[in-house]
Parts: structure tokens; C-alpha cells; sequence
């Protein structure tokens, strides 16, 4: 699975930013999409994540009633839904794909097999 995020850029605080992520290859429609970010300096965290078929849905704490995760398996596309967007959301946003195993939780990147190549999101103040 290749996978190619879009629709970063650079943004004033409060304002709302779509990302996506493409996949190209077989079976999409088979794994379950997770959304990271790298801030410099720091480690990559868990952001969002959504099941297979969309049914399952997890956020990180600092970014739950402001951003919203979808899936379009007839796409092949993940979607990020970023409102009320803060300097501290600053960072390189990920995409990924994971072939769930029973017992994970999908918030951790060593979970998931494949990556994309990010996109920048900077909020300025």
C-alpha cells in the first residue's frame, strides 16, 4: 500500500484545514487508517484512527471535538477534518496503514505497516 498525503498548509489559529490521504495497491478497504504528527523536537504521536469500515472510531485527547477522521473505501481516501485549529497543532501530519491485530490499540506507530510521506500544518498565533 503507497500512501500520499495532501492539503497542508500554513494557517492563522481557529481556522479549519482538510487533510487526505490517497492509497494506492490492493485492499484499502481491509485496514484500519490511523493519523500521526511529528512536531520538531518531538516524538510522533497518535492523532485519530478509524476501523476498517469506518464503524470504530478513536482520538487522541488534545484534539477530540475539534478534528474528525472519515474513510471513503470507494476512494481509497482518509480524510482529517481539522476545526479551531491551534499553534500547538503545528507539525507534520502522517497517514498509515495497519492490518489490525486482536489486542492492539491502534494508537501506537509501531502498530502500523505502512506510511506516508507527511504533510506540513503550521498555525500561526
Amino acid at each position: 500500500v503507497q500512501l500520499v498525503e495532501s492539503g497542508g498548509g500554513l494557517v492563522q489559529a481557529g481556522d479549519s484545514l482538510r487533510l487526505s490521504c490517497a492509497a494506492s495497491g490492493r485492499t484499502f478497504s481491509r485496514y484500519r487508517m490511523g493519523w500521526f504528527r511529528q512536531a520538531p523536537g518531538k516524538e510522533r504521536e497518535f492523532v485519530a484512527r478509524i476501523s476498517w469500515s469506518g464503524a470504530s472510531i478513536y482520538y487522541a485527547d488534545s484534539v477530540k471535538g475539534r478534528f474528525t477522521i472519515s474513510r471513503d473505501n470507494a476512494k481509497n481516501t482518509v480524510y482529517l477534518q481539522m476545526n479551531s485549529l491551534k499553534p500547538e497543532d503545528t507539525a507534520v501530519y502522517y497517514c498509515a496503514a495497519d492490518s489490525p491485530v486482536l489486542g492492539q490499540t491502534g494508537t501506537l506507530p509501531r502498530e502500523y505497516d505502512y506510511w506516508g510521506q507527511g504533510t506540513q500544518v503550521t498555525v500561526s498565533s
